[in-house]
């Protein structure tokens, strides 16, 4: 199968789909208290419709597709479309990123599917801290999910977005939860994705300071090699089971290795985390565009690439600054 490149070199073969922008979560870096304003269902894509685009997409050489929300789950229906997925070809690998309150009973299937990984985001091992950093008393239902995950052997991937004056407590534990469990537990700094405007004048917690965190600690943290074209450093504790990442998510430093796309739940595709969406897919299909007239779209935004982060969201222009909700984006 051909791969595409961008203008930059960069291979193109990742696609993350956002399948809802309705989350059961408040996360307090990811919306305000009263929650987003969601769209109506029938401004969301259809399964059909992201079906139909996965088939164009695996066309073009993508094989990675991860399915995020919003809480995915949220949605009705949701295995079916995971199925659907599964059967086309050319797609080698499907991901999915949950919060984990609706997931547990879906594991035995997700596990025969064949579901590669599985990224649960939990911010904090605390019930009260979790109640707080959420809005939301889900925790024992997010740990029930997580321990199903690990007794079907599911790759599992927590992430931790990391708080000023909301997790710190929480960084050594996660870490020590690597001592017994295979899991890879991702420290990611906070972004500007929270639907109010940044709550932060400056990002005080870089990756940087967490790793210096947890060196004074564990003095003994090892690098490890990195996945080709992830977003993570990655480090082990010697003797520990699982691993440790820190993700620049803020600093955005791994953007020259990046393979990624992103399709929201209304259907823009966002080249970059950070752009202001470059193509309104949705849009396209729904006035009668061809399965060639898409393929060429795509190809046109792969094209025009921004270099990074930092050049992305200069495109975007002082109307439109970053503050939308990451549940908006796609995960």
């Amino acid at each position: 199968m051909a791969t595409i490149f961008d203008n930059h070199g960069r291979p193109v073969t990742y696609a993350r789909l956002a399948v809802t922008d309705r989350c059961n979560l408040r996360c307090y870096y990811c919306m305000p208290e009263e929650g987003i304003h969601y769209l109506p269902k029938k401004e969301l894509l259809t399964f059909e419709e992201i079906e139909r685009l996965v088939r164009v997409l695996a066309a073009l050489g993508i094989r990675k597709i991860r399915l995020t929300g919003g809480e995915p789950f949220v949605r009705t229906d949701l295995m079916a479309l995971i199925r659907k997925i599964r059967a086309i070809g050319g797609i080698e690998e499907i991901h999915l990123t949950t919060n984990g309150v609706l997931t547990e009973q879906h594991v035995p299937e997700l596990k025969r599917l064949g579901i590669r990984s599985v990224n649960l985001s939990l911010d904090t091992l605390d019930r009260e801290r979790f109640k707080i950093i959420t809005r939301r008393d889900e925790f024992n239902r997010v740990w029930a999910t997580l321990q199903a995950l690990l007794a079907h052997e599911i790759p599992v991937k927590i992430n931790a977005v990391v708080m000023e004056n909301q997790n710190i407590a929480d960084l050594l534990p996660m870490v020590a939860l690597t001592k017994d469990q295979p899991v890879s537990v991702r420290f990611i700094e906070e972004m500007p994705f929270n639907g109010a405007g940044a709550h932060y004048p400056v990002l005080n917690w870089t990756y940087q300071r967490v790793l210096n965190h947890l060196r004074e600690s564990y003095s003994n943290l090892e690098k490890i090699k990195d996945e080709p074209h992830g977003t993570s450093y990655n480090y082990r504790v010697p003797g520990h089971l699982g691993t440790v990442g820190v993700i620049a998510a803020f600093s955005r430093t791994f953007c020259g290795t990046c393979n990624r796309i992103r399709v929201t739940a209304q259907g823009q595709l966002k080249t970059c985390l950070y752009d202001n969406g470059v193509l309104d897919l949705k849009k396209e299909m729904r006035t009668g565009a061809s399965d060639q007239n898409l393929r060429a779209a795509l190809l046109a935004a792969f094209r025009q690439r921004p270099a990074n982060g930092w050049e992305a969201e200069g495109r975007r222009g002082t109307n439109h600054p970053v503050n939308e909700s990451m549940s908006t984006i796609g995960g």
